[in-house]
C-alpha cells in the first residue's frame, strides 16, 4: 500500500503526497472502520514477528504443543 505515492516537494521538504484514488477510497474505509482496521493492525504486527523468527512449525507440531495433558 501505498507504493505507488506522489511526493511532492517545496523547497526540497515533502509537503503533500498523491495516492491513487482507490488506495485513498482504501484508506478511508479501513480508517473509518474500527474492527478492518484492528484486523489490519494485527496483519501488520504478524508478518512483523515473522520477519523476527525463522522457526516454523509443522501442523502436527503444534498440535502436540498445544494438547494438554491433564
Amino acid at each position: 500500500m501505498l507504493e505507488n505515492a506522489q511526493i511532492i516537494k517545496e523547497n526540497n521538504a515533502a509537503k503533500f503526497a498523491v495516492i491513487p484514488f482507490q488506495e485513498y477510497l482504501y484508506l478511508k474505509e479501513l480508517l473509518s472502520d474500527t474492527n478492518k482496521l484492528a484486523d489490519y493492525l494485527d496483519y501488520l504486527h504478524i508478518q512483523q514477528i515473522k520477519k523476527q523468527s525463522r522457526e516454523r512449525f509443522s501442523l502436527e507440531e503444534v498440535k502436540r504443543k498445544l494438547t494438554v495433558e491433564g
